[in-house]
């Protein structure tokens, strides 16, 4: 994905740790099994092709969906070994109100668009069509939580069929390894189970510009939810566009308008990820600092109201701003803004304690601006403490109040 869509049209990408920008589900596929993925992993019809263009090997004209795929582990079966390889496929199965609707690429497992498993009818008609056993075709329905869909495939036999399939009871499988996989269902249980028992909830209102597609900010949603897992309390998060909070809209629609800032005052915390539309954003974060509100908050709204430069701003938003609180990195390149950005897993210092202490913390980077060095001391005087920077200590981090 490029790194210049547009939230509100593309959603949010995942970056790994040697930078590649890949779809979110890899997310969750590191999340899931505790592991560290790398761009090699997700293959694209673009990067085969690439590959083949720069051969000269001719172009492409035309929508051929997955098909090189699909047929390329056709073959490749037959190249390994039946008891090597276990293709799956995932795909949708819509409920039109008059009954389930498989797509023609449908085979196993599928994933169901309503809170009901899928019919035996829709089972057999997936595995007549798409040549695979009844038994091989997984539903995955709409559940209260992501973090259930593990034990509703392993209830419906997703381990069975993959140990028969690729005889991994042939390996050899120690004691210890089989107790550690016992232990981890049944912990993995318990915290999936005891979150449906919750009672305390927390209220965060997320303040931003995309909240028409949530996947815009899947990762401030995953961190939210994961903190909020943590600390055994159900996530609540109020969505307030931040437009909705500018005096404005109280001329225009009054109703918007008060909405909007009784989501944001009546808010356990308060997150405003970065963005365009500046005015809201910026009244969000300025209610929370004087009201002393858990939030994140932002340079740019403290140069404005601490340190007193009303004209304060990102130079992503005016360029040619007077005083830029925020500027273009000065290694990136402003001629080539496709894949320019500062990506990947990089050491950061002075937050190891809030950390566990650890050695040293490694943080996911996104992005092409900065903190304007210029401003730091003039931050820091203010109150405004930098209590993260990069490796070399030059770039600021985290920041705290």
């Amino acid at each position: 994905m490029s790194a210049d869509f547009r939230l509100d049209k593309s959603g949010e990408v995942y970056v790994l740790n040697d930078g590649g920008e890949v779809d979110l589900d890899l997310g969750n596929y590191e999340r899931y099994l505790n592991v560290i993925l790398s761009r090699d992993i997700n293959i694209t019809t673009g990067k085969i092709y690439g590959e083949v263009v720069e051969k000269e090997l001719g172009g492409t004209v035309g929508d051929i969906e997955p098909a090189p795929f699909v047929e390329a582990m056709r073959q490749f079966q037959f190249r390994v070994g039946h008891s090597n390889l276990a293709p799956i496929h995932v795909s949708l199965v819509l409920d039109m109100r008059c009954g389930q609707k498989t797509f023609a690429s449908a085979q196993i497992p599928c994933r169901l668009l309503v809170p009901q498993p899928l019919n035996p009818a829709t089972k057999e008609k997936i595995s007549m069509f798409c040549h695979v056993r009844p038994q091989e075709v997984f539903g995955v329905h709409d559940v209260t939580s992501v973090y259930h869909v593990p034990s509703l495939l392993q209830s419906q036999g997703i381990v069975e069929h993959p140990t028969k399939r690729l005889e991994l009871d042939k390996l050899g499988i120690s004691g210890e390894m089989r107790e550690r996989g016992v232990s981890l269902s049944k912990r993995w249980r318990e915290i999936t189970t005891g979150y449906e028992r919750l009672f305390d909830s927390v209220n965060i209102a997320l303040v931003g510009n995309y909240t028409d597609l949530k996947d815009s900010y899947m990762s401030v949603i995953k961190a939210l939810g994961h903190s909020a897992f943590r600390v055994r309390r159900k996530l609540i998060i109020s969505w307030v566009e931040s437009s909705d909070l500018e005096s404005e809209m109280q001329k225009t629609s009054p109703a918007r308008y008060h909405d909007a800032w009784r989501a944001v005052v009546g808010a356990n915390g308060v997150l405003v990820p970065g963005g365009f539309g500046e005015e809201g954003m910026m009244l969000a974060i300025k209610y929370t600092r004087e009201q002393r509100l858990p939030s994140l908050l932002a340079f740019v709204e403290w140069a404005r109201n601490v340190l007193e430069i009303p004209d304060a701003t990102s130079g992503e938003f005016f360029p040619d701003a007077k005083h830029p609180v925020i500027i273009f990195m000065p290694e990136i390149s402003r001629t080539y803004m496709g894949g320019t950005i500062r990506l990947g897993l990089r050491p950061m210092s002075r937050t190891r304690g809030l950390y566990g202490d650890a050695e040293k913390l490694w943080g996911r980077h996104r992005h092409r601006y900065e903190v304007n060095p210029t401003y730091v001391d003039r931050l820091q005087k203010s109150g405004l403490g930098f209590v993260g920077k990069d490796e070399k200590g030059e770039r600021m981090e985290k920041k705290d109040v």
